[in-house]
């Protein structure tokens, strides 16, 4: 990724915009990048990632207690924060 991003700032914009504590948002952004770093960019360097990937990944880490519906308002308030930093789009 071309451009760094400050852990803390990102869970402080998560936590302020889902109410969910820190250290919860801390694990399950954990967990997340832990998927991230199994999936193979394409040719042009781009990831494609499936939430329903992703969450089911997190939900089953030993000692996760969040439910699906908070994991998944985290990844994409994560998501969110990258895009308004320009780190991160949508793919077509």
């Amino acid at each position: 990724m071309p451009k760094q991003i400050n852990e803390q700032d990102v869970i402080r914009f998560i936590e302020q915009k889902t109410k969910i504590n820190a250290k919860h948002i801390a694990e399950v952004l954990k967990f997340g990048q832990s998927y991230l770093n199994s999936v193979k960019a394409n040719a042009r360097g781009e990831v494609d990632i499936d939430m329903d990937d992703i969450v089911d990944y997190v939900l089953k880490r030993p000692g996760m207690k969040l439910n699906e519906l908070q994991v998944e308002e985290i990844l994409e308030t994560e998501m969110d924060y990258l895009i308004k930093k320009g780190i991160a789009s949508y793919g077509d």
